[in-house]
């Protein structure tokens, strides 16, 4: 007769790390609706710890129940399963061209943003003057 864990094991996402030995996992879950029956995606946050520091931001791991470590703190880093590829990028590097290469739908957004300051220039020239006379009328 062998002797079973009865602790429980979840799969998840590291989301932050920002804290000293510990990591947020959010752990998705499907569940359908009673009356709809649709399935939605349920996400718990738990916070697990992560004795040598190794977890960043965007690794798959699994975390084991545990007995409590602090006051939100009930599980444990079992193990990295595969490590996240996050990118850091300062928002100066970030030009115009490549919003438009990442997003082309935006580039479209910007042309018509373009015409309406057009607009308004228009709209500045026949702006009233304190005697009730616009611009225009005084220029003639």
């Amino acid at each position: 007769m062998s002797v079973e864990s009865k602790r429980k094991i979840r799969h998840g996402q590291v989301v932050s790390d920002g804290m000293d030995k510990t990591v947020v996992v959010a752990v998705e879950s499907p569940k359908r609706h009673p009356l709809y029956k649709k399935t939605i995606k349920r996400v718990v946050k738990y916070k697990a710890h992560d004795e040598k520091n190794e977890c960043r931001v965007g690794d798959k791991v699994r975390i084991v129940e545990t007995r409590p470590l602090s006051r939100e703190k009930r599980w444990r880093v079992a193990e990295i399963i595969t490590r996240g590829e996050v990118v850091e990028i300062s928002p100066e590097e970030i030009t115009r061209e490549d919003l438009a290469k990442v997003t082309p739908e935006k580039k479209a957004k910007e042309e018509v943003a373009e015409v309406k300051p057009e607009k308004k220039a228009k709209e500045e020239v026949t702006e009233v003057e304190p005697e009730g006379k616009t611009k225009e009328e005084t220029s003639g």
